[in-house]
């Protein structure tokens, strides 16, 4: 069996009993660093020394196989540096090949820096997605891709980009866009950092220090009636959308429907 083991994002009292009892009986341990994994056993007085495989995403692909082979012998325990194995972090492949191949797979829960943040963000927590790392390149075009986005939207940073992302954010989402930037979770200096876009864009201009979340709300509601969403399909053409993208985007985030949008608006522009 495959164990995926969600471990503290920093705070090391975060560690579940069910942790340290499966690390304690662990035979093999595939750990996104080795010398974190040894690090984390002493500190949770952790006395099994398990067989620890490197498992990362520069491996993952070509170790799979054969990790999936030593599970079906024996509990395969998965970790990574910080958190639950899989979210931003090696597991995906793994568990993927270890599903193809028939090899059962399970998680022991734990702490999340997605969730924490969420919650400590102060904005909506009933619909949210998370979209990863912000991209290096091309932050400006991905963010107008989501700024329609009505779900609280969560995302990871490093912190000496930070100042250049969130100016960025604003430029796409907008300055006036609610957010908050997460910084060092569960950690002695934990810092949530509320305002606009365009006021943390100011606030961390330098950079910072510490593993960041960045929260971002959703984009409010649109208008259900027709000539509205017309409006604003055509806003969306006239920024460079498809029509018909737009259209079936505006359709899905007020109900009505795609075909009558863009049947709509191509009669607006013709005149």
């Amino acid at each position: 069996m495959i164990v995926l083991a969600a471990t503290p994002i920093g705070n090391l009292g975060d560690a579940s009993r069910r942790l340290i009892e499966v690390l304690e009986a662990a035979p093999v341990v595939a750990a996104e660093d080795t010398r974190t994994a040894v690090h984390l056993l002493r500190s949770l007085g952790v006395e099994n020394r398990p067989r620890l495989i490197a498992l990362h995403e520069h491996n993952e692909r070509a170790a799979s196989a054969e990790l999936v082979e030593l599970a079906r012998d024996a509990d395969l325990v998965v970790l990574t540096d910080a958190g639950m194995p899989s979210v931003s972090d090696p597991g995906y492949v793994l568990v993927e090949a270890a599903i193809a191949a028939g090899v059962d797979v399970t998680a022991i829960p734990g702490p999340s820096a997605v969730l924490t943040a969420l919650v400590l963000s102060g904005l909506p927590t009933d619909r949210f997605a998370f979209d990863g790392f912000v991209p290096r390149k091309g932050r400006v075009a991905w963010a107008k891709g989501l700024a329609a986005e009505q779900r609280t939207v969560i995302v990871f940073e490093a912190p000496h980009r930070i100042g250049a992302s969130l100016a960025d954010l604003a430029e796409g989402f907008g300055p006036d866009r609610r957010a908050a930037v997460c910084r060092e979770l569960t950690k002695k200096f934990e810092e949530v950092a509320r305002g606009t876009l365009a006021e943390l864009a100011e606030r961390f201009a330098d950079g910072t220090r510490g593993e960041l979340v960045i929260v971002i709300d959703g984009a409010p509601a649109l208008s259900a009636d027709l000539p509205s969403a017309v409006a604003e399909v055509l806003a969306r053409v006239e920024a460079g959308e498809r029509l018909k993208a737009a259209a079936a985007d505006v359709g899905a985030a007020t109900g009505l429907g795609t075909r009558e949008l863009y049947e709509a608006a191509l009669a607006a522009r013709r005149g």
